[in-house]
């Protein structure tokens, strides 16, 4: 933890003024939402148990991050200063003027829009700091690895309504492979998805019409260099059904989310500082959420074939709204929802980075690199084999499969019966806690 303290020394601070200006929806948007203007917020939503699938698809594989919230949730981790006055080489954590820009009376699907706009921008710029400050290393002989690297930007259009940003950054000198997408998207659900979404909420009409959808997703999966600093991934949803009468209050609307930790070497000093600073941010809206959401990620980011978890777990969480069970007593508005998945996304930068800069500097060994494309191997038999949002995503014509296999690492291995990961083994040691989850907060 000393040196999660020292990493945590070197982040300066800075002005909160010097990030995320003109931050704006494009025409496109605009012209596809049918009401940008006023509307309530903290609506009781219509609280969709089903639709986990479909909704994580239709975003699957974009996005961006969310923001930390500017209420007294801060965040007090083990040896991190408040996480309100420390920032990431020149960013703070959390985009100020994205914050005072948020508008209450907006809808939300037009609030969760502008979010994942300004928080793309701020968490990229963030990556590109630290990456354009790691100094040359041996690699950098390679053609792919020359010069510091920076994100690549590629903006889309959906045909059938709505947009979206992949930025992708390859071959870098501290992260070899990282992608922080966005999606804003809108449409009609067809009459055969109502119905399924049906079966587990009896509330939904099922009409012969297909009804106005708005989906907005964030995702973000960064794959270091160094096999000691272990990969992430984000995601952050929100998705609603409208109503065709023109009314602004949706049909049915929830949030969904998740990050999680995948290291190839056990740092139980970094999982430990990853865990509590989750479990602080869902404890400063909900003490009920931390242990029903890292549950759930455990049991999600599992390879049955391989009986063993993906990583080290973090949270998990879906079809959350006002009427949620996940709520437990509690019976939230939408403004506080969305007060949490702002906390809990913010979070990623203060989660990550203190890792990353402990360890992006270690020497690492031939045979290390090898455990961790082994272990890259397992990232990907999950993603392709169990991930429900990149499989549907994959069999639904006309997706973007450029975006939704993002995910995917650069490099991965696969060995016919592997020596590496036996017991007494520094890898062993990680097989260990793979397939024996444990408490880490």
């Amino acid at each position: 933890m000393s040196q999660l303290r020292s990493s945590m020394s070197r982040l300066r601070t800075l002005s909160s003024r010097e990030v995320c200006s003109n931050v704006q929806l494009s025409s496109t948007i605009r012209r596809g939402a049918r009401s940008f203007g006023s509307g309530t917020s903290g609506r009781a939503g219509g609280g969709l148990r089903s639709g986990v699938v479909l909704s994580a698809s239709i975003i699957a594989g974009l996005g961006a991050a969310l923001v930390y919230s500017q209420s007294n949730s801060v965040a007090h981790c083990d040896g991190a200063p408040a996480l309100s006055v420390v920032d990431s080489y020149g960013r703070p954590w959390k985009p100020v003027d994205a914050l005072e820009q948020d508008d209450p009376k907006n809808v939300m699907r037009i609030r969760m829009a502008l979010w994942v706009k300004a928080l793309q921008d701020h968490i990229v710029t963030s990556l590109e700091a630290i990456e354009s400050s790691h100094p040359p290393g041996p690699l950098e002989v390679s053609p792919s690895t020359t010069g510091p690297k920076k994100f690549f930007r590629d903006a889309w259009i959906r045909p059938e309504g709505g947009e979206g940003s992949s930025c992708v950054l390859s071959g870098g000198r501290v992260f070899e492979k990282a992608g922080v997408n966005i999606s804003i998207v809108h449409g009609k659900l067809p009459t055969p998805a109502q119905k399924a979404m049906k079966s587990e909420h009896a509330d939904i009409p099922i009409s012969e019409k297909p009804i106005p959808f708005w989906a907005t997703g964030l995702s973000i999966v960064i794959h270091p260099r160094n096999p000691h600093v272990p990969t992430i991934h984000l995601n952050i949803r929100y998705f609603e059904l409208e109503r065709d009468d023109g009314s602004d209050e949706p049909l049915a609307w929830w949030f969904g989310g998740g990050t999680d930790l995948t290291p190839s070497y056990l740092d139980t000093d970094d999982v430990k500082y990853f865990h509590k600073t989750l479990k602080s941010a869902c404890d400063a809206h909900n003490t009920k959420y931390w242990p029903k959401f890292k549950d759930w990620c455990d049991k999600y980011f599992y390879i049955p074939h391989r009986q063993e978890s993906r990583g080290v777990g973090g949270i998990f969480f879906d079809d959350l709204n006002t009427s949620s069970p996940l709520n437990g007593s509690a019976k939230p508005t939408q403004d506080e929802l969305f007060d949490f998945v702002k906390t809990m996304s913010g979070a990623f930068l203060p989660a990550y980075l203190p890792i990353v800069l402990k360890n992006k500097d270690k020497a690492w060994t031939d045979e290390e690199r090898r455990w961790q494309l082994l272990r890259r191997g397992r990232y990907v038999e999950f993603n392709l084999g169990y991930d429900r949002g990149t499989k549907f995503g994959l069999a639904t014509p006309g997706a973007r499969i450029e975006s939704i296999l993002m995910s995917l690492p650069e490099t991965a291995r696969w060995e016919y019966q592997s020596d590496m990961g036996k017991p007494g083994t520094k890898e062993g040691e990680l097989i260990d806690v793979l397939k024996k989850p444990r408490e880490w907060a």
